[in-house]
């Protein structure tokens, strides 16, 4: 018998894939939340499939998604970076991996970590919604909005809320597979 999933997935293997095994897993690992941060960054404007197909493009342009390395590019890396067809090339994208870096190492030292930060608000647990079609499941969030004023005025960049909502979504701070889907009591 065939698992039921979350409408979205459904079209494409990569996305069956991700569902499956990540999307809505919580996620405590700094390494992994700043993966998740950058890959949403990189998505802004574009569909989510688009960037699971250059994951693996990303993860060796940035040094295995290595914030202090990233923290510390310099221009040649950047004109690097513009210059590789396998990621966006967006300058101003490529510029805000750079400067979240530093800011997500900057929350890491005042927080002990990113995690320890970003789970706080959610008292460290996911948040278990009743979706019952994804088509219906929230862009954005009161909580999504606050988290991404919080991001935006320590600097980040392309942190609207409703990226910070698909992050959330994607890191299992919150839960919005669909209540008939497998996944939902999993994760």
């Amino acid at each position: 018998m065939e698992k039921h999933r979350c409408g979205w997935c459904l079209s494409d293997d990569l996305y069956i894939a991700y569902h499956d095994q990540e999307w809505g897993k919580p996620v405590y690992d700094d390494q992994t939340l700043f993966e998740f941060l950058i890959l949403e960054t990189m998505q802004a404007g574009l569909s989510w499939i688009t960037i699971l197909k250059k994951r693996a493009n990303y993860y060796d342009a940035l040094d295995q998604f290595d914030v202090q390395k990233i923290a510390n590019y310099t221009q040649d890396k950047q004109d690097e970076l513009l210059n590789n067809a396998g990621i966006i090339r967006n300058k101003l994208k490529i510029k805000s991996i750079i400067t979240n870096a530093q800011l997500f190492i900057d929350i890491q030292k005042e927080y002990g970590s990113f995690s320890q930060y970003i789970w706080n608000y959610v008292d460290g647990k996911p948040i278990k919604n009743e979706v019952l079609d994804y088509k219906n499941a929230p862009a954005n969030t009161a909580l999504s909005d606050q988290i991404s004023k919080d991001l935006k005025k320590r600097g980040f960049k392309f942190v609207g809320s409703t990226l910070v909502y698909a992050f959330m979504q994607a890191t299992g701070m919150v839960n919005d597979h669909e209540i008939n889907c497998y996944r939902y009591d999993e994760v």
